[in-house]
């Protein structure tokens, strides 16, 4: 379909979200080892039912609000670049990282599970090792650099799918509707109508765990259903709402109430789904459907809920937010295997958890930002990751020129 043409101004708003949905992946990961039951690889000495509530109310909507405005964004660099160098620049910026980091993060994460192995004495000196997993396509381990691949996915649907109707639209007339049918979908019922094809892959599947909300799509190369309708259909909107950016002004007139609709839902959510547990909701019962609609609610209301609010008060331009939102990648892509270490170092000094969650992500936030200045900003790797080199020193303007009189 043909694109309007936008200027190009940064949408600082939208950047800011992006960029912190991804660090708050640090924080997320964090929270892991301080649940009330162990469901990582390791258990701290010092667990709160309050780190489950800070990881299920991030948890619902980090991903789906980055799919949201990766989808914006990818439309803004297909209509500007065209389709080749769209190709060309998520080849090498998406797939490209996930092939050249993927190696290095499971040796890191292999590292941390053989340290908390030895701590906590499930590997005796001398022992034989234990042998090692199999893998194959179907279980493959993604780690936390699924987003990478399932991102892949949807920016090689979006080429194709759009082709054909790129080539029937010459008047410009299957544009028109398309963006009318966007703006009927976009209002206070967004979630409402987004929600309904995601609580219904959720009631289907009987791997479903409530208290995870959209699956995380770590394993294996075909995601799940539910991932792949929850996240693809707000990358979908979101590749939709850049040829109408005038929605995005409604988006945020609506996010008291999207934040209104997101606490609500988000906690029956988690009291639906009975707090942090690793069961599954097998059977597709009422009781079930329920919980798979409420929590499909409270995804997408905390995702327009986030994405209103920073476009109302994260607008305008600070070097602080430019700086984190570029950094964001590099420290999501570095962040795992750090989170796993320093989870394994802490868990026996005699501190609250509400202590050790802060030490553990700030001390992984100084390490990846470090990182960040002192190997990746101004190398060839900002290039790579970022699409530009920041150089170390600004260039000095060139004096004034005084004509002899």
């Amino acid at each position: 379909m043909t694109s309007p043409v936008h200027p190009p101004e940064r949408l600082h708003g939208l950047d800011a979200l992006r960029g912190g949905a991804l660090l708050l992946g640090v924080v997320l990961h964090a929270t892991l080892s301080f649940f009330p039951q162990q469901i990582w690889i390791t258990a701290d000495d010092s667990r709160s039912i309050g780190a489950a509530w800070l990881f299920f109310g991030i948890h619902l909507f980090r991903m789906t609000a980055f799919f949201l405005i990766a989808g914006l964004f990818a439309h803004m660099m297909l209509a500007r670049k065209g389709w080749l160098a769209f190709a060309k620049d998520r080849f090498v910026r998406i797939l490209g990282p996930l092939g050249a980091f993927w190696f290095p993060v499971m040796a890191g994460i292999v590292t941390a599970l053989v340290w908390n192995a030895h701590a906590s004495g499930l590997i005796v000196p001398g022992a034989p090792p234990p042998p090692p997993p199999t893998y194959d396509w179907t279980n493959i381990p993604l780690t936390h650099l699924w987003f990478l691949y399932v991102l892949t996915l949807f920016c090689i649907a979006a080429l194709v799918l759009r082709a054909p109707f790129a080539a029937l639209d010459r008047d410009g007339r299957w544009g028109q509707v398309v963006d009318r049918v966007t703006g009927a979908l976009t209002g206070w019922w967004t979630p409402v109508l987004l929600a309904i094809p995601l609580a219904l892959a959720m009631w289907l599947d009987p791997k479903w765990i409530a208290f995870f909300a959209v699956p995380t799509p770590d394993a294996g190369l075909i995601p799940h259903t539910a991932a792949l309708v929850g996240f693809g259909s707000a990358f979908t909107l979101g590749f939709l709402l850049d040829r109408r950016r005038d929605l995005l002004d409604r988006i945020a007139r609506w996010s008291p109430l999207y934040l209104a609709a997101a606490i609500g839902a988000g906690v029956w959510a988690y009291s639906l789904a009975g707090g942090p547990t690793l069961a599954p909701m097998v059977e597709p019962t009422a009781d079930k459907a329920l919980a798979a609609a409420v929590t499909a609610l409270a995804v997408y209301s905390s995702a327009f809920a986030a994405m209103g609010l920073c476009l109302r008060f994260l607008s305008g331009h600070s070097p602080v937010r430019r700086y984190l939102a570029d950094a964001s990648y590099w420290v999501y892509i570095l962040h795992l295997p750090l989170v796993m270490l320093a989870q394994v170092w802490v868990r026996n000094w005699a501190l609250a958890w509400w202590i050790k969650l802060p030490v553990v992500s700030l001390g992984v936030f100084a390490v990846c930002l470090l990182t960040y200045e002192l190997l990746v900003r101004h190398s060839f790797m900002g290039k790579w990751l970022n699409g530009r080199r920041v150089p170390w020193r600004k260039p000095r303007p060139e004096p004034a020129v005084v004509p002899a009189e």
